[in-house]
């Protein structure tokens, strides 16, 4: 089985390299690479060109930020199987996608794989200060404010086929609505692997300042009601205390 990994760029010649890396050093070998690059001004196309070889794609033009970048990726996709890493992440080893693809191989029937992540500082990524632990789906998932690691997620094409892209409308949360609409709407069977997969460094939009925050919340909220999905009266307090363990 092949597998398709995306990664939207946009001015990442400070990261991107350690997300290559991971990448290609993967011990699973039917990786088909695919970066979608949002014309940087910086040397990000020069980095990723001198790292990467082989069945890989990079494709540089502006776009409408990092979900349009995603959607682009996904629809060039020809792997069986997707899944997204940002130009900040980076795998946890090089056995990450030999293990995801095992599942995939072994049941036919499966759809979904997702696992761990751990957010490190962005100038050490050995230091890690938040840990998300996940858990396996179930009916009230994402009433208790429990969410897949999006980088952690890993679909079979036609799940994407079937449900659809990045809802454009939503700029900070549209990975939470595709992963709602995903889950909720539809009847996919998924696997939580309770194993590390993803490093992702500190300082993504969503929690760059209050205000995103307060908008990527706003949008979340917005993501219940879109879908014809009641909003749990304590969906917001349920968020504020999983997000506090995870300093733990």
């Amino acid at each position: 089985m092949k597998v398709s990994l995306i990664t939207a760029s946009y001015n990442s010649a400070a990261t991107i390299e350690d997300t290559i890396k991971s990448v290609t050093s993967q011990t699973y070998k039917n990786i088909e690479y695919i970066i979608i690059d949002g014309a940087s001004s910086d040397n990000t196309l020069d980095i990723a060109n001198s790292c990467i070889e082989g069945e890989h794609v990079i494709f540089s033009a502006p776009d409408k930020g990092i979900y349009d970048a995603m959607n682009k990726g996904i629809t060039a996709a020809t792997g069986d199987v997707i899944g997204i890493i940002n130009s900040d992440d980076m795998y946890q080893d090089m056995h990450v996608i030999k293990e995801v693809m095992s599942h995939f191989e072994s049941d036919p029937e499966l759809d979904i794989v997702y696992g761990d992540l751990v957010y490190v500082k962005a100038d050490d990524v050995n230091k890690v200060v938040r840990k998300w632990h996940s858990a396996p789906y179930y009916p009230g998932f994402f009433e208790h404010a429990n969410v897949p690691p999006h980088p952690t997620l890993f679909l079979r094409k036609k799940v994407y086929e079937k449900v659809g892209l990045f809802n454009l409308q939503y700029q900070l949360a549209s990975d939470y609505e595709f992963m709602l609409r995903t889950f909720k709407k539809f009847n996919f069977k998924s696997l939580y692997i309770p194993r590390l997969m993803v490093k992702m460094r500190l300082g993504g939009a969503t929690n760059k300042s209050l205000w995103n925050i307060f908008k990527g919340n706003k949008e979340i909220l917005s993501a219940w009601r879109s879908n014809g999905l009641k909003v749990p009266f304590l969906l917001m307090p349920w968020r504020f205390m999983k997000r506090l363990i995870q300093f733990i």
